[in-house]
């Protein structure tokens, strides 16, 4: 890749790895499932406008936009509310791309082979010692929303790779457009329409600012530019940038919000970045062999695909023939 790039992907990286910061300084504006509403709100309006007309099939924009929006970023936001700390939650996440593996063998018959299954035992290894660490450090229910917000992007994300959108950036904002309403309902029924009102009625510079971020640089911004960078390069080589989500994520919180990053976190980052790498990275292999020429380029595109699970999204981000190979924040 060239040097401007790199930096681009390193760039995007930084971006979704803060977003977890703002994010937990939003919850201090709004009740969660507002503010997942509001983020995908922001992030639909204008830009539904100018993106052209969907370029897949709405059965999958629907799909992703439940699996996603309302459950992947409920979860989250939820989860992270009821004092899931930002750096742990933007390592713990990072763990979808062991269920994405797991959905995937289930669902696309792919394979995981030898690697991929040493990748998925280190990154569980690392999700263990998070967990301890999380016991430690912040409620049991956070830490197990997350978890299950993890589960819903990989669900996401083999969604994702089945519609094989032509353009990310299109399909992320159509995306977008799904769970609008329904997270405005969830919020007036189970955060109720006082709550929902206080936090609209104190709304300020500080919370315009998050509602921006979230939905404008991380969602609109990011996407696009991890969209650009598929469209010009092997998705092998743009994937690993993802990897840097949670150093950013983790260094970002205690920076800015003073979160203490313990002995027991370090290794949980080593081992869970380290096995999504392994998990990610390696190629799947098909699940028979291809008689034909037409069959043979089909499972390599297969194994392609699976072997750049680094994320869904987004925030998720973009994803091409690659779906995954981006990190939805």
């Amino acid at each position: 890749m060239r040097p401007v790039h790199t930096a681009l992907a390193v760039l995007v990286a930084a971006v979704w790895g803060f977003n977890f910061v703002v994010i937990e300084i939003g919850l201090g504006h709004f009740p969660p499932l507002l503010l997942s509403a509001l983020r995908f709100l922001v992030a639909a309006l204008p830009a539904v406008f100018f993106v052209g007309p969907p370029k897949v099939a709405w059965k999958w924009i629907a799909g992703v936009g439940v699996a996603l929006g309302i459950a992947k970023f409920g979860l989250l936001f939820t989860g992270m509310d009821a004092g899931m700390p930002a750096g742990l939650s933007s390592l713990v996440l990072q763990v979808q791309a062991v269920f994405t593996a797991v959905l995937a063998a289930v669902v696309l018959r792919e394979r995981p082979g030898r690697v991929r299954m040493t990748g998925m035992a280190v990154a569980l290894a690392g999700i263990a010692v998070a967990a301890v660490d999380g016991g430690t450090s912040g409620p049991v229910l956070g830490f197990t929303l997350v978890v299950a917000a993890a589960a819903c992007w990989g669900v996401s994300n083999v969604l994702t790779r089945k519609a094989s959108p032509p353009d990310a950036l299109n399909f992320m904002v159509w995306v977008c457009t799904v769970p609008v309403l329904p997270l405005f309902a969830l919020s007036l029924l189970l955060e109720g329409p006082e709550r929902d009102l206080a936090a609209l009625r104190a709304l300020d510079w500080s919370g315009v600012g998050v509602i921006a971020y979230v939905a404008w640089v991380s969602t609109v911004f990011g996407f696009g530019a991890w969209g650009y960078l598929l469209r010009r390069y092997p998705a092998s080589s743009v994937a690993p940038f993802s990897l840097l989500v949670p150093v950013f994520g983790m260094s970002s919180a205690a920076l800015v919000l003073g979160e203490q990053v313990s002995g027991l976190r370090w290794t949980a980052a080593v081992l869970l970045v380290g096995g999504v790498a392994l998990t990610s990275l390696a190629p799947a292999r098909p699940a028979a062999p291809a008689p034909t020429a037409a069959g043979t380029a089909a499972g390599t595109t297969a194994g392609t695909a699976a072997g750049t699970t680094v994320a869904a999204v987004v925030s998720a981000g973009s994803r091409p023939a690659a779906a995954d190979a981006s990190p939805v924040r």
